[in-house]
């Protein structure tokens, strides 16, 4: 009797295994914190004493002191007020569809059941939706502001969401990666 309920039990996961996915929920979790940090801020450039993002366009007067607006056209960058709508949007999206694939990941770890390599798999996929999702408004921003940029005038929250889609990246693929070793299909 104790012979079947082993047999039945499947495969136990190694050590190394348990590590490298654990390890992977980790840098997921790091990236879904980063990505909501550079959408909440969302002040992404500074250039020329102005300072621009997804839902503010500041300037700076009187030394140190930043005036801040909602209204993007008052900053003068053609198609900036209309141009953030999709991207802000983006980048939001990505967090989400990003939360949801981490507790995909999460659940498929804690509940062994016959459905959990399903439940990575679809969590490393959402989670490489997230990357399109901020790779894309990251990299949409950048274009629509060409005519301000410089390396040095990008801000703290603009590269904490490119880590967060570098991150998203390497676990998604890693995700699947891991998934598809540890199961080989039949």
């Amino acid at each position: 009797k104790a012979q079947r309920l082993l047999a039945h039990r499947g495969p136990q996961k190694s050590f190394f295994e348990t590590l490298i996915r654990s390890l992977i929920i980790l840098c997921v979790a790091i990236a879904v914190v980063l990505s909501s940090i550079a959408v909440c801020d969302g002040r992404w450039l500074f250039a020329r004493g102005q300072l621009f993002g997804l839902w503010h366009f500041c300037t700076v007067s009187n030394g140190s002191v930043l005036k801040c607006v909602t209204d993007l056209s008052l900053a003068r960058v053609e198609g900036l007020s209309v141009g953030v709508i999709p991207i802000r949007s983006m980048v939001s999206f990505a967090v989400v569809v990003a939360i949801f694939g981490l507790e995909l990941l999460m659940v498929s770890q804690v509940c062994e059941d016959a459905n959990a390599r399903r439940k990575w798999s679809m969590g490393s996929v959402l989670i490489l939706i997230s990357f399109l999702l901020s790779a894309t408004g990251v990299l949409s921003f950048s274009i629509l502001m060409k005519d301000h940029l410089t390396l040095m005038g990008f801000t703290l929250t603009y590269w904490c969401e490119f880590i967060a889609a570098f991150l998203f990246f390497l676990n998604g693929i890693s995700g699947l990666h891991i998934n598809s070793l540890t199961h080989p299909r039949n």
